[in-house]
């Protein structure tokens, strides 16, 4: 399977194309035709491969069009494709080197491999296809897509993330795009290894995690905040009750003293939706001893902030800001949205009292991923909240190979946070706060 090719033969002529297409669409309605579809549910490809197979051979046959074995092949897997799986995307889907799908309308498919987004010959037969492709996403997961719902957010059986936009909003057709989660989970080892963070940076983190710190890890769209949060999960200790809260589930807690809740959207009727304050709300009387948001972004903000505030040491969650800073300032708006009658003062205090420690990510022009800074929450001080960072990247530019070239250093702020990590039996190494490390070639 993973050496069958991500797209048709570019080369192939163009009548070729359409009688291949053909061939592909009466194969997929011959099956479709001689099988219920609680068959098809019950079948396996191995199940209904040599069945595909006589039928492939009668038509090539009957259609005239030369084919060799290696094509006659790849068009049988192409038909299974389409009835169990993705269909011009499951290739892409086979391909571990792949991290990101997007779907912009039928003849436009780009991908992301080591950070990188580079364009497929990867092409639906129409948008029709995609819609098609994109209605058996969301049949297999019991939600909707039609003209008043047209936004839809599912999950794959892997774990993978999609995003679905069909018309009216879109409007260059059905579009889609699909976050991968590799099958080998990333662990601190491998942040370190990717030099997205340095050891002292790492040992002072999974301190604070131990310690029972209130963390927020905010950055752009694919800076990876799931993944450090992933990551920092690990060191919460097996004994202690763990809920998660997700819009769509992408965390994966290594513990099994655990809880997993998902957010649900109206039904046709636009009644039965769950959000994610619904859950947080629900969560606190589950007896958690940390709750874990994927995102903050609305109302839920206010119940997190008066978890952490009342006995929810340790909990966690991520946000999209470009600065630390800016992350209190999109959650001080987003308490206000659950909330407007509590004064802005009084907000941007609890604020300060409920979160410790923030974490900066970014994704770099090369595609790396770096923590730009870890941060200590200080007070109130007058109309904003104090932040000293303890750790930050220093960008400097790019190499002659394109690769990103900076240095983490430690700023030399002593955290106050020091004396509660000891108070954990958590003693870190003072030298961390002096640590200086460069990445990349001298520009």
């Amino acid at each position: 399977m993973g050496s069958r090719p991500t797209a048709r033969a570019s080369s192939r002529p163009t009548a070729g194309v359409e009688r291949w297409n053909h061939l592909r669409t009466q194969l997929h309605g011959k099956l479709v035709s001689a099988l219920t579809p609680e068959q098809l549910k019950n079948l396996s490809k191995d199940g209904v491969r040599d069945q595909i197979a006589t039928v492939t051979d009668r038509l090539v046959q009957d259609s005239g069009l030369p084919m060799t074995t290696a094509e006659k092949d790849r068009l049988i897997e192409e038909v299974l494709d389409e009835v169990f799986g993705l269909g011009p995307l499951e290739p892409l889907m086979q391909d571990e080197t792949v991290s990101d799908i997007m779907v912009n309308g039928f003849d436009s498919v780009y991908v992301e491999r080591g950070g990188q987004m580079v364009e497929t010959n990867v092409r639906f037969k129409d948008q029709a296809h995609v819609r098609m492709t994109i209605d058996r996403i969301v049949s297999n997961i019991g939600r909707r897509i039609d003209d008043s719902s047209p936004i839809v957010d599912a999950r794959l059986g892997d774990g993978s993330r999609v995003c679905a936009v069909i018309p009216p909003i879109s409007l260059i057709g059905p579009v889609m795009s699909i976050r991968r989660f590799g099958k080998k989970l990333l662990g601190p080892s491998d942040l370190l290894k990717n030099l997205t963070l340095t050891p002292g940076m790492l040992e002072f983190l999974e301190a604070c995690v131990r310690a029972r710190l209130n963390v927020i890890i905010s950055g752009g769209s694919g800076s990876g905040k799931t993944t450090l949060l992933n990551n920092l999960s690990r060191f919460i200790p097996e004994d202690e009750r763990i809920v998660t809260i997700e819009d769509v589930a992408e965390l994966h807690v290594q513990q099994e003293h655990i809880v997993r809740l998902e957010t649900r959207p109206m039904n046709i009727e636009g009644a039965g939706g769950v959000t994610q304050r619904d859950l947080v709300i629900n969560a606190l009387r589950m007896r958690p001893d940390r709750i874990l948001i994927g995102e903050c972004r609305g109302g839920e903000a206010l119940d997190m902030m008066q978890a952490m505030n009342t006995g929810h040491d340790g909990s966690m969650t991520t946000c999209h800001a470009n600065t630390a800073r800016d992350a209190f300032s999109r959650l001080e708006t987003m308490v206000m949205m659950a909330s407007s009658a509590i004064p802005d003062r009084v907000i941007r205090q609890m604020l300060a009292s409920a979160v410790q420690i923030v974490v900066q990510v970014l994704r770099l022009i090369d595609g790396s991923r770096k923590i730009l800074s870890i941060s200590e929450v200080t007070g109130v001080d007058e109309d904003f909240v104090g932040i000293e960072d303890i750790f930050v990247f220093d960008r400097e530019g790019v190499d002659a190979r394109g690769k990103a070239v900076g240095q983490f250093r430690a700023t030399g702020y002593r955290p106050h946070c020091l004396d509660r990590l000891k108070s954990y039996g958590q003693n870190v190494n003072p030298e961390i706060f002096s640590e200086l490390v460069r990445v990349g070639d001298p520009v």
